[in-house]
């Protein structure tokens, strides 16, 4: 099968057009043909030896996690899944998956059907953050007319979770450049802050809830727009550490990292169906071109995913 494989850490120019033996799904796993792998920065941080490097392993390693594609085979003990099914996932995440190719096998359980009025492309750019953005919220276990500020709101994770936290009821309010505000009032968010014009704590009222996308000083300066009991749910991981300021404050921090769960999945895929979620797609590339997608999404600037098409036939 044609892979993209990364030889060393590096910059995406060490993203490389491979042939590799096609994996045999052994028992309760399923062999996928892959129709299209989205592209994540994790992807590339773990490409550069940073990211989730030390868990997926030293190079010679296939990247990416999500993936939309078709089961071609099951193993002993699959009942979950047929040959012909469309399937959509982001398996073993943060170990190694490999979804920069054209097959994988996985655990059945980590994967559900994908969406049906929507493509494999759309499938493909959901699994990693319509995961981390539904698992986001049902650990803040948002409620109706709670307000939450969700900072890098137009963002791969944000603007999902700008949906969901609007179909629990939430009155949300977002950051993000003006240019993308009219993006995020259209996905439902009642207030945006351009955070280039104004410091957000200086024109966000208290809030239940902060979700924060970008870290860095960005994390402490939340708990001023935290009331006791409120709560701060920071997702990348490093840069200063709130949990001494916020106890102090009376408020919880809740860090998170997106897991497989077939559960989420099928909410997500209900969701789309429903019309109730709606992912942002920037660009597509044929796989060859990795190395293009990952300079792209670097250089930054839009406000959704770009997908690799791994086969254009079944990809439409």
């Amino acid at each position: 099968m044609r892979a993209i494989q990364v030889d060393s850490y590096g910059g995406p120019e060490v993203l490389r057009l491979v042939d590799l033996p096609r994996p045999e799904p052994i028992p309760t796993e399923v062999l996928v043909r892959i129709v299209a792998a989205g592209v994540n920065p994790i992807d590339g941080k773990t490409r550069a030896g940073g990211g989730f490097a030390p868990v997926v392993g030293p190079p010679p390693f296939v990247p990416g996690w999500d993936l939309s594609g078709v089961v071609a085979e099951t193993g002993y003990g699959v009942v979950r899944f047929r040959p012909g099914d469309e399937v959509y996932g982001m398996p073993f995440f943060p170990r190694r998956a490999g979804t920069y190719a054209e097959y994988i096998s996985v655990p059945a359980r980590q994967l559900a059907r994908k969406p049906s009025s929507v493509g494999h492309v759309e499938a493909a750019a959901l699994p990693l953050v319509g995961l981390t953005a539904w698992q986001i919220v049902e650990a803040a276990e948002l409620r109706p007319g709670q307000r939450v500020l969700v900072h890098a709101a137009a963002g791969g994770v944000g603007h999902l979770i700008v949906q969901i936290a609007k179909n629990r009821g939430a009155y949300v309010i977002g950051t993000a450049r003006a240019q993308r505000h009219a993006f995020l009032r259209e996905l439902g968010a009642d207030e945006t802050v351009d955070y280039t014009a104004a410091r957000f704590e200086d024109v966000v009222d208290t809030v239940d809830v902060v979700i924060d996308l970008v870290g860095g000083e960005t994390r402490l300066r939340s708990l001023d727009v935290l009331g006791r009991g409120g709560l701060l749910v920071p997702v990348p991981r490093g840069g200063p550490d709130p949990a001494g300021p916020a106890a102090e404050r009376g408020i919880r921090v809740l860090p998170i990292i997106v897991e497989p769960d077939h559960v989420g999945l099928a909410e997500l895929a209900a969701l789309v169906n429903s019309r109730g979620l709606r992912v942002s797609v920037t660009a597509t590339r044929p796989l060859a071109e990795a190395a293009e997608a990952h300079r792209a999404m670097e250089a930054g600037g839009g406000v959704g995913k770009t997908v690799l098409i791994v086969d254009e036939e079944l990809a439409g």
